[in-house]
This record gives C-alpha cells, structure tokens and sequence, in this order.
C-alpha cells in the first residue's frame, strides 16, 4: 500500500462494526484510522483486528500533555506496529521533541505528525478560543514549529497547504482531513473534494463518512483512487 493515498477513517464504536466494514473493503488500496471513540471502546484489540486484514494504520490520538507523558504514550503506540502517529502541535516544542524522540528510540517507527488546528474551526469560530493571531497565521506559526521540532508533516485542512508549503522542506508531508466527495452540512469547515486537495499537494486525505456510510465502499474507493491517481 506505499502507493495508497486514502485513509479511511474507520469512526465506528465496536470491533464488529470495524469487522464488517473491514470485510466489505479487504484488498482495497488504502489506509486506515483509528480514533478516539473506536480506541477508547475498543483498545489495541481494534489495532490487532486491522492488522490482521492487512491493513496499515494511522492512530489519530492527537497527545497533547507533558513531554514525558506524550514520550510514553507515543513508544506506546509505537509498539502496537501502527503505520502513522500523531500530536497536538499547540503542545509546544519540548513536547514535541520528546514524541519525536520516543519514535526515533523505537524499533518501530510510524511517520510522525502534529495537528495544527483542527478542520472543526473556521476564522469566525476559532476567534471564539481567544488567541491574538488569526486562524491562517497560527497555522503557519505551528507549522513552521512542528518543522523544526522534527515532525515529518501536519494534520491540517488541504486549503491551507498552498500558503505554508513555502515554509517547509519538499519532504514534510500534509495529512488532509475535511474530505467531502459533494457539499455536505457536517461538523467540518474547511473542507474539499479529492481532486482539488490532490491538487493543492496533500500527500494523504483522511476519508470517513462518504466512504463508511457507501453502499459499496470498495467501489468508491477504487473510484477515489482512479480520480486521483
């Protein structure tokens, strides 16, 4: 799957449901992740599951706490075998030093990312959280430290990439949630079709409820796959 683009965001809240998802889609040329809600229901047992059907996984827990709590929770990770990992770039720089170091001292070695601000907020909403920048220069500001606190890419909405990619290396990579296949009225903002966030240089776009919810999620897949590849 080094080819893949697509990682399908598997938010379901139990083993069986992630099961028969998994099912519908063996063999498909993509990626998975797991968040939050199936980890928290679910444990490694869910990291075992997935990777018994061969796929790789993006473990989105998004750490955000001290430098040492963040470095033990990250070799954690590291050991379940995942394929992805990532932080809160907000945490700071020591922060992320120590989960860029706890995976460098690992024999596995997921790619490493940190979230700037999440896809959840527009300019309006994320003035609400009271900080003095605005919402496109606190993503740059975070970027540009994430960088330089040895990150391997962002978590951040594919409309961003065209005004922060000038201030990173070629090889940092953008991690791109926010994936609508039409217009939606969802919990997402900033959002953009496939294509479009291909186009503005995403390396890796973070796909739920359009292909989750499918009637035949292997065929969008493939479909998704033949658009932008």
């Amino acid at each position: 799957m080094d080819n893949s683009k697509i990682i399908v965001a598997l938010d379901f809240e139990s083993l069986k449901e992630t099961e028969d998802f998994l099912k519908k889609v063996k063999g498909q040329n993509c990626r998975v992740k797991v968040g939050k809600e199936l980890f928290t229901n679910e444990g490694p047992n869910v990291i075992k599951l997935i990777q018994q059907y061969g796929f790789e996984i993006f473990l989105d827990l998004k750490f955000h706490d001290i430098p040492n709590t963040v470095s033990r929770a990250i070799k954690a990770s590291c050991n379940l075998g995942v394929w992805m990992v990532n932080v809160h770039a907000s945490g700071g720089k020591q922060m992320l030093l120590a989960a860029r170091e706890a995976v460098d001292s690992s024999s596995n070695k997921p790619i490493l990312i940190a979230v700037t601000i999440l896809t959840s907020y527009d300019n309006s909403s994320y003035q609400e959280l009271g900080f003095k920048n605005n919402l496109l220069d606190q993503i740059a500001y975070l970027t540009t430290l994430s960088e330089n606190s040895g990150m391997d890419g962002i978590v951040c909405s594919a409309n961003d990439i065209c005004s922060i990619k000038p201030l990173v290396k070629e090889k940092f990579q953008f991690v791109t949630p926010g994936i609508r296949l039409a217009n939606s009225n969802d919990d997402q903002k900033r959002v953009t079709t496939p294509e479009d966030a291909i186009t503005q240089g995403s390396n890796y776009l973070v796909i739920g409820r359009p292909i989750t919810s499918s009637e035949d999620p292997a065929a969008l897949i493939e479909k998704i796959n033949q658009k932008i590849n």
